[in-house]
């Protein structure tokens, strides 16, 4: 979905490199999620922890004002479907010109149903139709016939309302759902937050300055972030600023919030789904299911007689749920961490400068990974005091140097580490390396990793 974010916009103008902002441990994911559709982020910025949206946009808008310019910004999360990418860029087109005067702007997406998991903005009069909108200086104030894709003024925003509420909005005509996407210029969010949550910009200002630069990733200084105050851009500033606009926006938009919406999402454009009304995805057999999303990830999931049900299998974890309950899977993962368990912070493949490793197998004294290293790329000079290594290459050519020994190895070729050498595995060819790994050992964990060499500064 990130990778669909960035793309979705190829072919709007003057766009610049996308600017990341994401936790520390989602760097290397970021980074080759990128790699893979041939993307160079202008920025990737880390944040030691999360603080909602608007100190990560204020960061964002530090870092593209840091050389004295001034750019429109267009917000977009992560984690959006929408199918009409055309729409989207001609709407984001549509509202330069009120940005460029000043104005704060969102898009509302209008509504299909009574939806009552979403905020709503109550749509103000066409800017094109009246005088100049409170605070905003826009070129559309002075077009004749303004375009279908005119901003309009905010007249307000509106909480997640109970079903009646929603059913009156929808009625209305005047509710759009609240999309927490957003374009303005750097300056003028940095401005209108600093008038409405000035501590929270201070915060952010301290944190940049004392960023430091981690290889192509920009880490906010730890104490002064975790010290920011935690809120929304919605609640800090456009609740609050005078300057906001909204540009209706009708492109097949849905906020993935719950695995129940990539239902919707699927069997609502016809992707992945059947004439009963279920969305597969992966290797999936079904039997007299109906109106069912069942997610395959890692082997064969076979579902009979399934009914508004919820599947989804990966490598370590299986979610089962009825489709209108899927919402509390948050309620698991908080029994999770009472329970000291790891399955919320690991998934089986942990992504790493240099590539990835994935859990195989374990038991005692032994474990099983396989490891997928980048071209051109190498992991650490390190030892480890508790455990040997056994690797075996499936796929390409490593160079492996152990203590005083360098060593090439192809396909079907296997090389052996005690205990305690130092050594170190290289990719020096052009395609993936791929090896299976075996530890062996009393003590088999992550900390027993000495590094004596990294280019990657860890």
């Amino acid at each position: 979905m990130l990778q669909e974010t960035v793309l979705r916009l190829e072919g709007l103008p003057d766009l610049g490199a996308p600017m990341v902002v994401c936790n520390d441990d989602h760097r290397f994911m970021v980074a080759e999620q990128l790699r893979q559709v041939s993307q160079t982020a202008g920025s990737v910025i880390l944040e030691p922890v999360g603080r909602n949206t608007a100190p990560a946009v204020a960061v964002a808008a530090l870092q593209a004002m840091e050389t004295g310019a001034d750019p429109v910004l267009l917000v977009l999360p992560a984690d959006h479907v929408i199918r009409d990418a055309a729409a989207l860029c001609a709407a984001i087109s549509a509202g330069v010109d009120a940005v460029q005067g000043g104005a704060l702007l969102t898009f509302g997406i209008v509504p299909t149903s009574p939806e009552t998991g979403y905020g709503y903005i109550r749509r103000g009069e066409r800017l094109g139709d009246r005088g100049e909108a409170p605070g905003v200086r826009s070129q559309v104030n002075n077009t004749p016939h303004p375009s279908p894709l005119s901003p309009y003024e905010v007249s307000s925003f509106v909480e997640k309302p109970d079903l009646e509420t929603a059913e009156r909005y929808l009625e209305s005509g005047d509710y759009y759902w609240n999309s927490g996407m957003f374009l303005f210029k750097a300056s003028a969010y940095l401005g209108e937050l600093k008038k409405h949550s000035p501590e929270m910009l201070t915060a952010c200002r301290k944190a940049w300055t004392g960023r430091v630069t981690d290889l192509d990733f920009t880490r906010l200084d730890a104490e002064a972030f975790a010290a920011c105050p935690a809120d929304s851009i919605d609640y800090a500033v456009m609740e609050k600023t005078e300057r906001a606009v909204m540009i209706p926006l009708d492109v097949g938009w849905s906020d993935v919030g719950s695995w129940a919406a990539l239902w919707e999402v699927g069997e609502s454009d016809g992707s992945c789904s059947d004439s009963r009304g279920n969305v597969t995805v992966g290797d999936v057999f079904d039997l007299d299911c109906n109106d069912s999303y069942i997610y395959a990830g890692s082997r064969l999931v076979a579902g009979i007689g399934l009914q508004d049900v919820v599947v989804v299998e990966t490598a370590d974890a299986v979610l089962v749920a009825a489709k209108d309950q899927v919402q509390k899977v948050k309620q698991i993962v908080e029994q999770l961490k009472k329970l000291g368990r790891e399955e919320h912070l690991l998934h089986r493949r942990v992504n790493r400068p240099w590539g990835a490793y994935e859990g195989l197998d374990a038991g005692d004294g032994f474990l099983v990974k396989r490891i997928t290293v980048n071209p051109g790329a190498s992991l650490s000079l390190q030892c480890h005091q508790y455990r040997a290594e056994h690797w075996i290459v499936v796929r390409g050519i490593a160079e492996i140097t152990c203590e005083n020994v360098i060593q090439t190895l192809e396909a079907n070729q296997s090389f052996y580490i005690p205990i305690g050498d130092k050594h170190r595995l290289s990719n020096p060819g052009d395609e993936i390396l791929e090896i299976i790994e075996v530890q062996t050992g009393d003590h088999l964990s992550e900390d027993d990793i000495e590094r004596f060499s990294d280019q990657y500064g860890r």
